[in-house]
């Protein structure tokens, strides 16, 4: 921590404001148990837990739960391949099927219903930008999806990852790539590039080249029995892997507006460390941990003496790549004007346009279980939050943001 916020230009009393609004948050049964933090040039400013874990053992929450952090899986797993690119070991533009030659023979849906080939060859760039041409199993706007839920692409932990990109290079693209933002399955194939490229499991790689060095001593495809007392119990919605489930399902259905404890452990196990293993989901963390992580990209790629990547590698994945007419990109139907995307993280191109606290150059990312995390270089000033609560609607990390900004006052 540092000694205090002010030494770091924040000011303790309007930090003092977030403790108000989380707890508001929690009282109010949408949110069980919350865990948030704050760093600014490089010194922790601001911790703190509100509510519970698990409400049914009446366990508090704490700073050691173990969250299971859905798609911020992505910005690690894509700075894992960032590493390889880095060594020289890949280029952006090389087709994914120099690595993984089944995806050459994938054909592309076109809107007629037909299958034509790819007018280009996904890139290795394309999977990091979602722009490959895949999409995910619960969104509707592509009949694709349903060869998605039928191939139980995102509900087999039992399926390798090996397994699972086999299967998906077997269904065809829902657009060519490189003509739109589309969320999907493209991290998965960049993690299993990480395996083909390296020569090790994804989770070996990234336990020797960040979880070690950054000393995320929690975080991994897996909790062990030692630990999972500290697992955080899910709640909300219905489980948006489950067989069959999709967005629209989800937010009609009789479950919209529920609360309730959900157990998704035959989507998200704790304990198949060795097949459980993916890039757009998968990770189990904890708030320390993935503050350190979020740490090191604030810190041009360094963390407490341990240089993990360079600054200038840094700067390329947080450049926006999406050229202007792929935005504002929509996820679930949603526009996000002001956004731009990286390699692997949304990236802040306009605050008027984002219509909240920010700067330009700001880059993160959310998870399905309202994790959320943002770096702005700019104000060097890093966010973390965590709960476990499934696609709701409600938006406590967006109170965060705005409470971290008006607590600066250099």
């Amino acid at each position: 921590m540092a000694r205090t916020p002010e030494s770091v230009g924040m000011s303790t009393s309007r930090l003092d404001r977030i403790h108000r609004s989380m707890q508001a948050h929690v009282d109010s049964g949408r949110f069980v148990g919350i865990s948030v933090g704050l760093a600014r040039r490089g010194e922790v400013v601001f911790e703190a837990e509100y509510g519970q874990r698990d409400r049914e053992a009446s366990l508090p929450m704490t700073p050691d739960t173990i969250f299971r952090i859905y798609s911020m899986t992505k910005p690690v797993v894509s700075t894992a391949l960032m590493l390889l690119f880095e060594e020289s070991r890949l280029r952006l533009t090389d087709p994914v099927a120099l690595y993984l030659p089944a995806f050459a023979a994938t054909k592309v849906q076109a809107p007629d219903g037909t299958l034509v080939d790819q007018q280009r060859l996904m890139q290795v760039r394309d999977l990091l930008m979602h722009t490959s041409g895949l999409t995910y199993d619960f969104f509707a706007d592509y009949p694709v999806a349903q060869q998605y839920r039928d191939a139980r692409l995102m509900n087999d932990p039992t399926r390798s990852l090996a397994e699972v990109i086999d299967a998906l290079a077997a269904i065809p693209l829902a657009f060519q790539p490189g003509s739109r933002w589309h969320y999907g399955l493209g991290i998965d194939v960049a993690a299993r590039l990480v395996e083909v490229i390296s020569g090790q499991s994804l989770g070996t790689f990234m336990q020797e080249r960040l979880f070690d060095p950054l000393k995320m001593s929690d975080t991994a495809f897996g909790v062990p029995a030692s630990k999972r007392n500290r697992l955080a119990a899910m709640y909300g919605h219905p489980d948006i892997f489950g067989p069959d489930e999709t967005l629209m399902r989800i937010f009609t259905s009789d479950a919209m507006g529920a609360y309730a404890r959900r157990d998704v452990d035959d989507t998200y196990p704790t304990d198949a460390p060795d097949t459980f293993v993916r890039g757009g989901i998968g990770l189990f963390s904890t708030r320390s941990d993935y503050m350190r992580f979020a740490r090191m990209l604030a810190n041009n790629g360094e963390l407490d003496g341990a240089r993990v990547m360079s600054r200038k590698t840094l700067e390329l994945m947080h450049a926006n790549h999406l050229a202007p007419e792929l935005r504002p990109w929509e996820l679930g139907g949603l526009p996000n004007p002001g956004w731009g995307f990286g390699l692997g993280s949304r990236v802040l191109m306009d605050v008027a346009e984002m219509a909240g606290a920010g700067s330009a150059g700001e880059f993160g990312w959310a998870g399905a279980a309202k994790t959320y995390y943002w770096v702005d270089p700019r104000e060097q000033l890093t966010g973390v939050f965590m709960t476990q609560c499934m696609a709701g609607l409600e938006m406590p990390e967006q109170d965060l943001r705005t409470l971290a900004y008006q607590a600066i006052i250099d």
